[in-house]
């Protein structure tokens, strides 16, 4: 039985807007049959090039989504799970903010729409853990459906080490919105990468994850070249293959 947890994480620039031609047509190379279980884009609108093949994962990405067109957006959406906040930590954003906001706006979308809501996802730093364990404190009276987390790195079973902390630590599921290794050497990244989707998988209280990313150009000098899951002329890597049809996914002989 295929156990779907995999979100894909498309990029917005994919999809055709002002100023930009898209790559939509890719989407048609999905295997929505498969692993993948829903599509993310870090907005609060849906790529149309989905087709409503997929559950989308609304974001409010950061406080500028919190009104306008965005929350509209949010607030009538017929998605079932809403993420809130896009490694606040290093946007300065506080959690005593993140948590006015959430008991305001986000709390009556559960209340009134019955969303489930996604805590900010937080950088892997001890920053990020701080910033969390803060934001939690404060919206102890109504807690988040499932704990957002983001991890970087080289080393599996460090980032395994860390997924079982952060549950230890608060008893909630979670669902990993950005992973990938930062490994300049491809093997490595493939170990990773199967490494993780095999635990991720295989581990109940992990309900969703979704490796980085879906995009035709490297969002930054952080994140390895090898860990793409898009060539520049919108072709699918091998790495993105991988996790769209294996499961589990081969580690490197």
């Amino acid at each position: 039985m295929v156990i779907k947890k995999r979100c894909l994480l498309w990029d917005w620039t994919n999809t055709d807007g002002p100023g930009h031609s898209g790559v939509p047509w890719a989407m048609d190379q999905c295997n929505f049959n498969g692993p993948l279980s829903s599509v993310s884009n870090w907005n609060t609108w849906v790529p149309p090039e989905l087709k409503g093949r997929a559950p989308f994962r609304p974001m409010v990405h950061l406080e500028a989504q919190l009104s306008g067109q965005d929350w509209d957006n949010v607030w009538n959406t017929d998605q079932p799970i809403v993420h809130f906040f896009n490694e606040p930590d290093k946007n300065n954003i506080s959690p005593e903010r993140a948590a006015q906001a959430w008991h305001d706006q986000m709390v009556p979308l559960r209340q009134q729409k019955g969303k489930q809501l996604v805590s900010p996802s937080v950088s892997s730093d001890e920053n990020g853990k701080n910033w969390l364990a803060d934001f939690m404190n404060r919206v102890s009276d109504a807690p988040p459906d499932f704990v957002g987390l983001h991890y970087y790195g080289t080393d599996g079973n460090a980032c395994i080490q860390y997924l079982q902390d952060m549950h230890s630590k608060y008893s909630q599921p979670l669902i990993v919105s950005e992973i990938a290794s930062i490994d300049r050497y491809g093997p490595s990244v493939l170990g990773f990468t199967a490494q993780l989707a095999n635990f991720m998988d295989g581990t109940d209280w992990i309900f969703e994850y979704g490796f980085f990313g879906c995009m035709r150009q490297l969002a930054d000098g952080f994140v390895s070249p090898d860990a793409q899951l898009m060539r520049p002329d919108g072709s699918f890597t091998d790495l993105m293959q991988k996790l769209q049809w294996d499961q589990p996914i081969a580690p490197p002989s």
